[in-house]
């Protein structure tokens, strides 16, 4: 039977998914003509921040194997969106990296999100949006203990007393 304190967790995540879930529906057209899977945005979205990257740091940060990533690269190849080079002292070492056409469509992702929260905002009073204010300002204080707290070498998400995790996380 979960806690007082984890019930209302529990509600937060699910308000909070469905508020989202409200929003993506006001742009879904938009969203859905771009012909991209989740798994070559999460690359793309990590190239944009990181640079280039080695096929291994790729596995590694996505969690997944190298011939899953190899097929999401080579599929972003196809589209222009990344582009791959070896290291001329060893041809064996592939690096991946964002091409032009890579980083406009991270950026109209980017764009469309900014403008429907811009949207969104916009429709709220002056006590709601500084509701919001304050509200993204808690959330900012919790990621700083977060970090905190696995920087110290804590696992955040491992169960304890007074942590918890649905099965729907």
């Amino acid at each position: 039977m979960p806690s007082e304190r984890e019930a209302q967790i529990d509600q937060v995540i699910a308000e909070f998914e469905g508020t989202f879930a409200l929003l993506g529906q006001a742009n879904t057209p938009e969203f859905l003509e771009v012909d991209i899977t989740m798994p070559q945005a999460k690359v793309l979205y990590l190239l944009r921040a990181t640079g280039d990257l080695h096929m291994s740091d790729l596995v590694a940060r996505l969690g997944v194997t190298l011939p899953t990533v190899s097929g999401i690269v080579d599929r972003l190849v196809e589209h222009g969106l990344v582009a791959r080079r070896g290291e001329p002292e060893d041809r064996r070492r592939v690096f991946v990296g964002i091409t032009p056409a890579g980083v406009e469509l991270i950026d109209r992702f980017r764009d469309l999100n900014a403008r429907q929260v811009r949207d969104l905002l916009g429709m709220l009073d002056d006590e709601d949006l500084a509701t919001v204010r304050a509200f993204l300002g808690v959330l900012q204080r919790g990621i700083g203990r977060l970090m905190a707290t696995t920087e110290a070498g804590h696992d955040p998400f491992a169960p304890s007393s007074h942590s918890h995790r649905s099965a729907t996380s």
